[in-house]
């Protein structure tokens, strides 16, 4: 089952900053909706997404999930990292089920399943040093899944992957969510995966961080990059970030003004 969230009134301070990094976020995340966040490094899409997963408590206001306020990490919200973090002393069946054990349970045929799934059914038994990068990741994916979670979370994971593999993994994990019916938050820099993956893309701006714009992606699963309805909508959600982000960076004498006074934020994510 897919899960609803809110975001109700975000702010953050992180000890020993003076600004805030996060400032009033507000927003509903709607069941089974797949949402990316794009702005550019510093402005807080990371620290947000750690808050959604409970592995950080706001300073002011809350996240909920399902209407049950976030407090803790979760096996029902589950989050992919850049690395895949792997135990290579583990196999590769080893570590899709490992949130399993840790919960008390083992179900073989579902991990077979999720083997299936994402492409590793010969894999199962393979030492994980001996997968490449996006195997790996697809090890994670695995993982992930395995807890059955209503809410997916990305931190950029397929970042360091090849054009290609990326390319392959965005569609199949899109896929996979849709069939699974869970909802999607990705963090990422890249417009293309913005739109390759989200029903709506929302639009950070720094300093403090916070929601500036949206626009959403009306085109069908799987999406056809070679496109020229993708071009569009890649080019629109470019125009459309340039222009807001642009309109809130503060000018050069407000910038100096706070380094002078020691108050420039100091960004998480």
């Amino acid at each position: 089952m897919s899960a609803n969230i809110s975001i109700d009134y975000i702010t953050h301070t992180f000890k020993g900053q003076s600004e805030p990094t996060l400032k009033d976020i507000a927003l509903r995340i709607e069941p089974g909706e797949k949402i990316a966040l794009i702005g550019r490094s510093g402005c807080g899409k990371s620290t947000l997404l750690h808050m959604l997963a409970g592995l950080l408590k706001p300073s002011e206001g809350c996240v909920r999930i399902r209407g049950h306020q976030v407090t803790k990490p979760s096996a029902k919200w589950n989050m992919m990292f850049q690395k895949p973090s792997l135990y290579p002393w583990m196999n590769v069946r080893q570590n899709a089920e490992l949130g399993l054990v840790f919960n008390g349970q083992k179900d073989p045929q579902k991990i077979n399943r999720l083997m299936d799934m994402v492409g590793l059914k010969d894999k199962a038994d393979a030492h994980v040093q001996s997968l490449s990068g996006g195997q790996q990741q697809r090890v994670a994916l695995a993982r992930s899944l395995a807890t059955s979670p209503d809410l997916l979370l990305l931190d950029e994971p397929f970042s360091a992957l090849d054009a290609f593999t990326r390319s392959s993994l965005q569609d199949e994990v899109a896929e996979i969510t849709s069939k699974e019916q869970l909802t999607l938050v990705i963090v990422t820099h890249d417009i293309d995966e913005a739109v390759a993956m989200a029903d709506r893309v929302l639009i950070m701006s720094a300093n403090p961080g916070h929601i500036v714009g949206e626009m959403k992606i009306d085109l069908p699963y799987p999406r056809n990059r070679a496109s020229a309805s993708f071009s569009q909508q890649r080019e629109a959600l470019m125009n459309r970030f340039e222009s807001l982000v642009n309109d809130h960076v503060p000018h050069s004498s407000e910038k100096n003004a706070d380094a002078e006074s020691g108050n420039a934020t100091q960004a998480a994510a």
